[in-house]
């Protein structure tokens, strides 16, 4: 071999470790001793053989090897190498063949490139720093390989907090809900509450408005993650069951007392708190009503949430309310009150989208209808049970596929004839 021109050599990347194999001993060493001035490191061997002794060093990334040699050839060396487990190397080989099918037989054998004798040593330099760019661009995918799966690592390990803070988050929000079904003599209050993820966004609950009226609401706060649940955390505390001067129903008379305003007022009170205290773009849909026990006259308030219904005990279901337009987006709205006749054996019906829009499997909504048909199907069960009812029917509508919102609701259970007395004890309050 004719040796390299130093200038030329000089552009070639130094330091790296390569592998000279050629039967030739003056060969190789000519084309050793050019490498080595060039600022490789260099390594020679004579056979195939011998070469695959040198290959437990992981340094070698560079092979450069002739094609014909007695015993393991070129190609069959390199086929050799490749199926060792080691760093990858590059692999030149020098031939003085030119016949396609002979190169396309070292290019199935594993070899990167060639270079045909008589050896061009412009092509030469070319290919070979052409082969360390390769390498160079293995060793930096391979780094930022490595980052990638040190970020997924942290990104895991960040994953599962945040999961177990959800988890923990979960257990508070369900220790704050009320038995499924409490009697308070006048009425019976069933509740249900089912998260379509860790923390949710709906809120049920009850609160004592006088000695003779119940107050029940049911709020459905927009999207149902962390954001919702804080902001029915905050709702929460505003209908304070058991501290009128915390409950936002309720304002100081001029002699003092306090007094429950009337839904319409409250629901307004909460427009505006939203609008002008709260730097949030969430909304929510609610129905605030009061219930006279005495008398079963209900008064409501919705805000953009479902019509309730009032499911009788011949088994008809009718919807009562006028609509309005949800809380949290127009400053200033007036919200109507709407009113309707509660008779001993009545139910009263509050409920959140979530249950309206279940879908089957083929993606029908159960819809208002839907519902108001369950509600029929179970005129006789009782409204401690009812809410257990429902919640299987409704899993089994959607084959029991997870719920795509969340699913919340409160049912009233007129019964007439109360005591007053025992609806001045602490209200129940759920979120979801």
């Amino acid at each position: 071999m004719a040796s390299l021109t130093p200038m030329l050599l000089a552009e070639i990347h130094k330091g790296a470790k390569v592998l000279v194999v050629d039967d030739s001993r003056a060969q190789r060493h000519l084309m050793s001793a050019t490498l080595k001035r060039a600022g490789y490191r260099v390594i020679g061997a004579g056979t195939a053989e011998e070469a695959l002794d040198h290959l437990g060093d992981p340094e070698i990334r560079l092979i450069v090897s002739d094609w014909g040699m007695p015993g393991m050839d070129g190609p069959e060396f390199c086929a050799a190498l490749r199926a060792m487990e080691r760093p990858y190397s590059y692999f030149i080989l020098i031939t003085s063949k030119s016949d396609r099918s002979e190169k396309a037989r070292g290019l199935d054998a594993g070899a990167d490139d060639f270079v045909t004798r008589p050896i061009n040593w412009h092509e030469l330099r070319s290919r070979i720093r052409a082969g360390e760019r390769i390498l160079d661009m293995q060793e930096e995918l391979r780094e930022k390989t490595r980052v990638v799966e040190a970020t997924l690592s942290e990104l895991r390990t960040i994953h599962c907090a945040m999961e177990q803070d959800l988890v923990e988050a979960r257990k508070l929000q369900m220790s704050l809900m009320p038995p499924e079904y409490r009697d308070l003599g006048a009425v019976g209050i069933a509740s249900k509450l089912l998260t379509c993820g860790h923390v949710g966004g709906d809120l049920v609950g009850s609160f004592p408005v006088s000695h003779t009226k119940l107050g029940i609401y049911s709020i459905d706060v927009s999207g149902h993650g962390v954001a919702s649940a804080l902001m029915t955390g905050r709702l929460s505390a505003l209908f304070s069951a058991t501290e009128q001067h915390r409950n936002i129903a309720f304002s100081r008379q001029t002699d003092g007392s306090m007094a429950a305003d009337a839904p319409e007022q409250v629901v307004a009170r909460l427009n505006n708190l939203m609008l002008d205290d709260l730097d949030t773009d969430i909304y929510f849909t609610c129905i605030l009503a009061y219930l006279d026990l005495e008398t079963g006259v209900l008064d409501f308030c919705q805000a953009g949430h479902p019509h309730p219904l009032v499911s009788t005990l011949d088994g008809q279901v009718t919807t009562i309310g006028d609509g309005g337009p949800p809380v949290g987006l127009i400053r200033g709205l007036s919200f109507e009150k709407s009113a309707a006749q509660l008779n001993p054996g009545d139910r009263l019906v509050l409920f959140s989208d979530g249950c309206t829009e279940c879908t089957d499997p083929e993606g029908n909504m159960l819809g208002e209808d839907g519902l108001a048909s369950l509600l029929r199907a179970h005129a006789m069960t009782p409204t401690r049970k009812l809410l257990h009812q429902l919640e299987q029917d409704l899993r089994n509508f959607t084959q029991n596929r997870d719920f795509e919102d969340d699913v919340s609701m409160i049912i009233l259970d007129y019964q007439g004839c109360a005591q007053p007395q025992q609806t001045l004890n602490p209200a129940d309050q759920a979120l979801a």
